[in-house]
């Protein structure tokens, strides 16, 4: 499992872009490589919202959560 490294606030602009690129893939009317621009972005966008990790912070060594005392 992944380690938590994505806080609230960048978690939920995180799920707005998604949602926002994935909504442009199905309904503009964009053609050519803009048009997997938006899917890539808008999967990539909702997945690491859902999951509260992302795998870039993790190898630069980021985190935008509180850190979590065990």
């Amino acid at each position: 499992m992944l380690k938590k490294n994505v806080g609230n606030i960048d978690r939920i602009l995180r799920a707005i872009v998604g949602i926002a690129a994935l909504a442009a893939f199905f309904i503009a009317p964009t053609t050519g490589i803009l048009h997997w621009v938006y899917l890539l972005v808008g999967v990539i966008g909702v997945g690491t919202a859902a999951m509260s990790s992302c795998p870039i912070y993790s190898i630069l060594g980021m985190r935008t959560c509180p850190i979590e005392h065990d």
